[in-house]
């Protein structure tokens, strides 16, 4: 593999999944930030699918 290292991927999915829990927090409580919050995670998951490839 030439991308980055299998930890590193590792601790960006983990980024994703609080990306994603935070950005639901933030939409209960009726904040306009919880959307950039999801699409940061789906852009951050597109990414290390690509890089797994």
């Amino acid at each position: 593999m030439t991308g980055p290292p299998p930890w590193i991927l590792s601790v960006l999915m983990l980024a994703a999944v609080a990306l994603a829990f935070g950005g639901i927090a933030q939409l209960r409580r009726k904040e306009r930030r919880g959307w950039l919050m999801l699409v940061m995670t789906a852009v951050l998951v597109g990414n290390v699918l690509i890089w797994t490839i």
